[in-house]
């Protein structure tokens, strides 16, 4: 008989500013931390190290007004949208699908106007949210001595799906995949295409945890330590898709 798993989740309140240090501020607010995934919400990892852009200050381009005008949206927030974009995947109705510099395809580069911390400011994706991730884990280990994996989350639309689904965006102390292909089900069939996107499962459950008017944007998940690990990892790139194997493009 297979081990009986559960999951627990508890949303942490927190409010960032630019330069906050977010690992601190995480252990003061949280018990233990061994073995348990911190999740914690892009938005606050963006503002802390200062990703986002004040719409005031924002010079717009022709591509940009042309857009807005026929999508009916401010054209600086466009141009926001145009700079985190490598590539426009859709235009259509009132949203740009793009492919960020980071790879991950989703709309309007993932800018958000929410939670931003003030009207006229846009919060962009971080960077690098694996290594924002792994620099967390660090310093949530230098300060409490235990290990933690840690994940970034974003809300995205899915392909055929309504609805908007939290998802891993940067991820350390545990992999992003579960590959279960090669092995065999409870009736001893060989799964040949059953490869588990767990950070995406762990993500969606910490979004299920908190409201996104509740000001609390870290979860701590306990019940996943199977698998974590003592090693970062290759993050949530690993989940990304290259354009060879993208079915929409």
């Amino acid at each position: 008989m297979s081990e009986t798993l559960s999951l627990r989740a508890l949303a942490l309140p927190a409010r960032i500013q630019a330069g906050d240090d977010l690992g601190a501020l995480i252990a003061a607010r949280s018990g233990p931390l061994a073995g348990t995934l911190v999740a914690i919400a892009h938005t606050v990892v963006s503002k802390a190290e200062g990703a986002v852009r004040e719409l005031a200050d924002v010079v717009v381009g022709e591509r940009a007004r042309e857009i807005a005008e026929r999508q009916a949206r401010d054209p600086r927030l466009v141009q926001v949208i145009l700079d985190e974009s490598s590539e426009i995947v859709r235009d259509a109705g009132q949203v740009l699908v793009c492919q960020t510099h980071q790879g991950f395809i989703c709309a309007n580069a993932g800018v958000d106007l929410s939670n931003a911390g003030a009207d006229e400011r846009a919060v962009l994706l971080p960077r690098d949210a694996d290594a924002s991730a792994r620099a967390i884990r660090a310093r949530l280990s230098e300060l409490t001595g235990e290990s933690a994996a840690v994940l970034v989350t974003d809300s995205f639309g899915r392909a055929w799906r309504h609805g908007q689904l939290d998802v891993a965006i940067g991820l350390a102390g545990m992999p992003a995949l579960d590959d279960w292909r090669g092995r065999r089900d409870s009736e001893g069939r060989v799964l040949n295409a059953t490869w588990l996107a767990i950070a995406d499962a762990a993500a969606a459950a910490a979004d299920l945890a908190r409201a996104k008017d509740s000001g609390e944007p870290v979860v701590l998940i306990e019940g996943l330590s199977r698998h974590l690990t003592a090693e970062d990892g290759p993050g949530a790139q690993a989940l990304l898709r290259g354009r060879g194997e993208d079915l929409f493009r």
